[in-house]
């Protein structure tokens, strides 16, 4: 398929995330270009989180329209409708960290509202089934560890509920007039809403004492739990969140195995998530 080509140069960088970047051009107004970070900028996966995204558009859920694929580069990128104005909930609570527990209570209360919606099944991936191949192919992962993760993720109820798959701060945006829209919708899947609450667990409580993970969400370690803590607490309307943050240490070492069948792990960063896992699972099963 013929793609048009962009010259980035002429393109200003607006934003930087985990996996890739953004850019504006005063000739498009109306478009954002998304570009992945290598090696996720091939054409099968920006693809594949393009039509992801104008699924998730198709079932209602309020997120930027999906243009078209574009060449940049060696790689590949997409347009999207440019949300006039827009902050990510982390970048909120950076500029301003009394906003903490306000914005921790309306991503729960848009996550509850995600979290209520039936998917499309027949186009999006069981979470539980992601999370036994992940399981299975996380070289990673010690045996016994692995053994205790199949066993509980077998137990976990089959659910057609929409996820996000990347829940967290970042991938909740307002709009200028003050409207939210969810982005980064490529892992878009279904099932228990337990498998979104582990990945923000994770991003809270794990990655957030790694400094990159910090600079990413513009928070600090102890920021990032305190936004943990008011988001537990919305999120299931109790003051006592104990029961509910081991659960979602359980669910949290299945999301690095996920990740890593997603987003394949770096060699690098293999002895980095076995300890991560390992510590985990003695914690919380």
């Amino acid at each position: 398929m013929e793609y048009q080509n962009i010259d980035i140069s002429t393109w200003t960088q607006v934003g930087e995330g985990g996996n890739g970047k953004t850019y504006v051009h005063p000739g498009h107004p109306d478009f954002l270009l998304k570009v992945n970070n290598p090696p996720r900028c091939d054409e099968a996966t920006v693809k594949q989180e393009r039509d992801a995204a104008q699924h998730v558009f198709d079932l209602g859920i309020p997120t930027p329209r999906m243009f078209d694929m574009v060449r940049v580069g060696d790689g590949y990128g997409q347009l999207v409708e440019i949300i006039k104005g827009k902050k990510s909930l982390s970048r909120i609570c950076s500029d301003d960290p009394s906003r903490i527990s306000e914005m921790a209570k309306l991503l729960a209360s848009l996550g509850l509202q995600l979290h209520a919606l039936p998917c499309d099944t027949e186009f999006f991936p069981s979470r539980k089934d992601l999370a036994l191949k992940g399981i299975d192919a996380s070289d990673f992962v010690a045996d016994d560890d692995r053994e205790k993760m199949r066993a509980f993720v077998q137990s976990i109820e089959d659910e057609k509920t929409c996820l996000h798959g990347d829940f967290q701060m970042g991938n909740l945006i307002i709009s200028a007039d003050g409207k939210p829209y969810w982005i980064d919708l490529g892992w878009f899947s279904h099932g228990s809403p337990m498998f979104d609450i582990g990945h923000f667990f994770m991003t809270c409580q794990v990655y957030s004492q790694f400094p990159a993970a910090q600079e990413i969400f513009h928070m600090s370690q102890e920021q990032l739990k305190n936004f943990w803590n008011a988001f537990a607490e919305a999120y299931t309307g109790n003051k006592d969140i104990s029961a509910f943050t081991a659960l979602a240490g359980k669910f949290a070492p299945l999301d690095a195995c996920i990740r890593s069948i997603l987003m394949p792990t770096p060699e690098a960063y293999k002895k980095l998530f076995a300890g991560l896992v390992h510590s985990l699972v003695e914690k919380f099963y």
